[in-house]
């Protein structure tokens, strides 16, 4: 009886290189073009939405104004192709330490959903006819991005970790290194854009901390689709 408990309860076998269901690999595929697609949007927004200040505007200050709608739909949009993506990868690694990660972002996405939700407020003469500097009082909404997008970007970090200890493990040097990294890049990143700072540096380190996050999740997502990665 004792042996039949402990079979039941042992993870999921490592699949053989390209067995992912059909499934699967759409749902990597999803996680695989969030971040290009983020990236892509959100700076042609900003290199043409009038009054937006690439150097010292917070991205997420172009979901106000008139075509506010756009940058809305894009957190949106990149948040539920990161939750699939985060499906993806559970179906992928299997067993249930293996699903930890996914799940972790998984909240990533849900944040960038609760930002697209949640409209950051005004601020930094964006849009145009705001008063410059920081508003005196944040909104509801305001405050909900705040949240929503941290709760989100812990969920990443954390993610990181745990794929770093795995990659780490089965003696994927590099990427256990490129997970690490990315995770104390892109914490540095947050905790300066959190400050409020609008200073260039911060500013631009937090669109790099953006960027390198995006590419590592397509990168893990196009390993876990290759059949790359073991669980």
């Amino acid at each position: 009886m004792s042996d039949n408990l402990s079979t039941t309860v042992r993870p999921a076998p490592s699949r053989p290189s390209g067995r992912l269901s059909p499934r699967a690999r759409a749902l990597l595929a999803c996680g695989v073009v969030a971040g290009p697609i983020y990236v892509l949007v959100g700076l042609t927004e900003a290199l043409t939405r009038r009054g937006f200040d690439l150097a010292h505007d917070d991205l997420s200050l172009l979901s106000n104004g008139p075509l506010g709608w756009i940058h809305i739909s894009l957190f949106v949009l990149t948040g539920v192709l990161v939750v699939l993506g985060a499906v993806g990868m559970a179906e992928a690694l299997g067993g249930l330490r293996a699903t930890r990660a996914p799940a972790l972002i998984g909240v990533f996405g849900a944040g960038l959903v609760g930002a697209g939700v949640f409209v950051a407020d005004p601020m930094g003469s964006f849009p145009p006819g705001t008063p410059p500097g920081r508003p005196a009082h944040v909104s509801l909404h305001g405050t909900g991005h705040f949240v929503t997008a941290a709760l989100g970007f812990l969920g990443l970090l954390i993610a990181c970790a745990l794929f770093a200890r795995h990659f780490r493990r089965d003696h994927e040097r590099g990427l256990a290194g490129y997970s690490a990294g990315t995770g104390v890049v892109f914490l540095t990143a947050f905790v300066g854009i959190a400050s409020g700072s609008t200073a260039t540096p911060v500013v631009i380190g937090f669109w790099i901390g953006v960027i390198l996050a995006f590419t590592w999740l397509s990168v893990v997502c196009a390993r876990l689709r290759r059949g790359d990665v073991r669980n």
